[in-house]
């Protein structure tokens, strides 16, 4: 047997969190938790295991059925730990293992696909978040900050991983995107609804390593409007992203084309790629499988990936409601999100 035979090739099943529509935590019985019990429930729920050296936190998009999410997430990390199999020589970061473990946040994404149903998610992502009146920052925030205790202080060594070497990265798809940096920006807000606390100027903050989002439903805009404080600035030394922010898009999808056009008054990001930033930003393509991604590519704080070639659809899915907007779940985008756990190291 040679070391690739030995190597992994699938992954377990995810653990679930349930949100609903104000982005409260439920427990599988489908009871609201209460804010306070948000913690000890999560500490109940999220055991996080020895084996795993990668940890990855999935939020899904719009229309997405709830079994759907657990099994996107399930085939887009079983198609990295393929690849990884497959072709170790082009993640050698990765040589010593790689075995994901992964968090499925789920919440009530549904709505007819109309554009009165593309503004209902859009509303309602925000509404999760916004103005201290949602849940999900206390859910988010307490999700990465328990994640986070179990690993080494961040402050200890320019590579952030525990003594296991677990590494955190966020993933989320169209409406996920979204509803991800609204709650993880106003989780790292004051006040603090982290477990920890210490003073926020010095508190640890997030250590997330990376972030993949896929098809972002948002304004092109939308980081120099709503989420600037996802990134470092003089007043702002501590922000929660410490890896890149990587965004794909496409102009096959028509969630983010047509029907962000119509309601929002310009293509989103998933559709043309994040306009304005308050950081430097760069663009590129994704890449086949086979073909590594070189260090300066991704070594940004925003990084627009350009998936026209890949994220086509079918003939019949360019003329639904969507378009290709769904058409992540492919060898290529396992590869981005396995070369993003390799660099993280």
């Amino acid at each position: 047997m040679t070391a690739a035979d030995a190597l992994p090739r699938t992954v377990p099943e995810p653990v679930v969190v349930d949100l609903d529509e104000q982005g409260r935590l439920r427990t599988p019985e489908g009871v609201p938790v209460p804010v306070g019990q948000v913690a000890a429930h999560l500490a109940r729920r999220l055991r996080i295991p020895p084996w795993a050296t990668d940890i990855h936190v999935y939020v899904h998009g719009w229309r997405t059925p709830p079994a759907t999410a657990a099994r996107n997430a399930t085939k887009l990390l079983g198609q990295a730990v393929r690849l990884r199999a497959d072709r170790p020589g082009l993640y050698p970061g990765l040589a010593d293992a790689y075995r994901p473990w992964s968090v499925v946040v789920r919440w009530p994404s549904s709505s007819r696909p109309t554009l009165g149903g593309y503004r209902l998610i859009r509303d309602r992502a925000h509404a999760m978040s916004a103005d201290g009146a949602g849940h999900a920052p206390y859910v988010i925030g307490h999700l990465l900050g328990y994640l986070d205790a179990e690993r080494a202080d961040p402050h200890a060594s320019a590579v952030l991983a525990n003594r296991n070497g677990q590494y955190l990265h966020l993933v989320g798809h169209s409406f996920g995107g979204r509803f991800l940096c609204e709650a993880v920006q106003r989780a790292a807000e004051p006040p603090p609804v982290l477990s920890w606390s210490t003073p926020y100027d010095s508190r640890r903050p997030f250590t997330v390593d990376s972030a993949l989002i896929f098809q972002m439903a948002a304004p092109r805009d939308a980081f120099v409007r709503q989420f600037a404080a996802l990134f470092p600035s003089p007043g702002h030394p501590g922000a929660p992203l410490r890896g890149p922010l990587v965004l794909t898009h496409s102009r096959w999808d028509r969630a983010t084309g047509f029907w962000h056009l119509r309601a929002e008054g310009e293509p989103g990001i998933g559709h043309s790629g994040a306009g304005p930033a308050p950081v430097a930003q760069f663009s590129t393509r994704l890449l086949a499988p086979e073909a590594p991604y070189p260090q300066d590519v991704l070594d940004h704080r925003v990084v627009n990936v350009n998936a026209d070639r890949v994220y086509r659809g079918s003939r019949l899915t360019r003329l639904s409601p969507a378009g290709a907007h769904s058409d992540f779940l492919r060898p290529e985008s396992a590869h981005l999100l396995l070369t993003l756990a390799e660099r993280s190291r």
